[in-house]
C-alpha cells in the first residue's frame, strides 16, 4: 500500500499533521508514505518511520510547485491521497482514495480540521520522531536534569513576548523556592538573524544558559525538548514540537489565537494575555500569570 501526504510548509502545522500521519501508520502497518511538505519542516518528518520519500516543496511563482510535484508523483499509482494544503493536486493523480482538507479559517482548533480530513474523532495528538543518535546528542548538550528551555523568538515580532519578561520568568522559577528550584536554563529559537536577534536580550541576561539558538536540526530539537522539565514559549513551531514531546509546556499568546493554535499535548497549556483572545498585546500577559500556570501545570498528580 501506498500514501502519499501532502502537508504544511510551516513547522507548526506541519508538526499537528503528524497525529493524522501516526494514526495511518498504525492503520496501515503494511504501507509506505511520501510526505511532501515545506522546506522548513522537512525536519519534522526525516525520522518517520516507512517513510519511503520526502518531497520538499519550495513555493514558486504562479503556483509552479504544484506542477513540479505532480511531475514527481503523478506517474504513480496511489492507494490513499491526503492533501492538507487544499489543493486540486488530489484529483490529478490515479489513486483508490483522495481526502482532502478544505480551506480557510474556520472555528475550532487546526487538530480537529486536520483529523476531519480523514473523519477521523477524536483527532490523535501529535507526536515527534528523532533517533537514538540524536537522543545522545541531547543527553549530551543537557546533562542530567532538570532543565527549563525558553523559546523566546517567533516568526512574527509581534507574538512574542517581552524578552525582560523570560528574564524574570526564568529567575523566579530556578530561585529556591521556585516550582523548578535548581534547573538549569537552556534557550531554542531557529536559524536566522531575526531569531538570533529576538533572543540575545535574554541570553545576555542569562550568561549561564546553554545557547541552542539556529544550531540544531529539527529532530534534534525534539529530543533536546523532550528532555525539558519544562518548556515556555511563544506561539511558534517550537512550541508545538514541545507539547508533542510530551514535555511539560506553555504556550504565550496575545494576538494569535490559541482556540486555534495553542499547544497539543498529554501537559500543555496556552497561557493568554489579558483582553480579548486573538486580539491583545504580548506586553498584557504578566509574568505572575506565567509563573502561575507552570505552578499548576507542575503540581503532582493526585493518586
Amino acid at each position: 500500500m501506498r500514501i502519499l501526504f501532502i502537508t504544511s510548509t510551516r513547522i507548526g502545522d506541519a508538526v499537528l499533521s503528524t497525529g493524522l500521519l501516526d494514526h495511518l501508520l498504525r492503520q496501515y502497518p503494511e504501507a509506505r508514505f511520501t510526505v511532501a511538505c515545506g522546506p522548513v519542516a522537512e525536519g519534522v518528518f526525516t525520522r518517520m518511520p516507512r517513510l519511503e520519500r520526502l518531497i520538499v516543496l519550495a513555493k514558486k511563482r504562479w503556483s509552479l510547485h504544484w506542477l513540479e510535484l505532480w511531475w514527481q508523483v503523478g506517474f504513480s499509482r496511489w492507494d490513499l491521497v491526503v492533501d492538507l494544503r487544499g489543493s486540486a493536486m488530489a484529483w490529478l493523480l490515479r489513486t483508490k482514495r483522495r481526502a482532502v482538507m478544505r480551506g480557510g479559517r474556520r472555528a475550532g482548533h487546526r487538530l480537529v480540521h486536520i483529523a476531519d480530513t480523514l473523519g477521523v474523532t477524536p483527532p490523535p495528538r501529535p507526536v515527534v520522531w528523532f533517533d537514538a543518535a540524536e537522543a545522545g546528542r541531547a543527553e549530551a548538550l543537557l546533562p542530567g536534569a532538570p532543565w527549563l528551555i525558553l523559546g523566546p523568538t517567533a516568526n512574527w515580532a509581534v507574538k512574542t513576548w517581552p524578552a525582560a519578561r523570560f528574564v524574570s520568568l526564568a529567575s523566579r522559577l530556578t530561585a529556591p523556592g521556585g516550582v523548578l528550584a535548581g534547573a538549569r536554563i537552556a534557550i531554542l529559537g531557529g536559524p536566522g538573524e531575526q531569531e538570533r536577534a529576538a533572543a540575545a536580550p535574554v541570553l545576555a541576561a542569562l550568561p549561564g544558559a546553554v545557547d541552542l539558538v539556529g544550531k540544531l536540526p529539527l529532530p534534534e530539537v525534539a529530543a533536546v525538548l523532550e528532555r525539558a522539565a519544562l518548556y515556555v514559549g511563544n506561539d511558534s513551531g517550537l512550541m508545538h514540537i514541545a507539547a508533542a514531546t510530551g514535555a511539560p509546556t506553555l504556550g504565550l499568546f496575545g494576538p494569535t489565537p490559541a482556540s486555534e493554535y495553542g499547544p497539543v499535548g498529554p501537559r500543555a497549556e496556552a497561557v493568554l494575555a489579558d483582553g480579548p483572545p486573538a486580539g491583545s498585546p504580548m506586553d498584557r500577559l504578566s509574568v505572575n500569570a506565567v509563573v502561575e500556570a507552570a505552578t499548576r501545570l507542575l503540581a503532582p498528580v493526585p493518586a
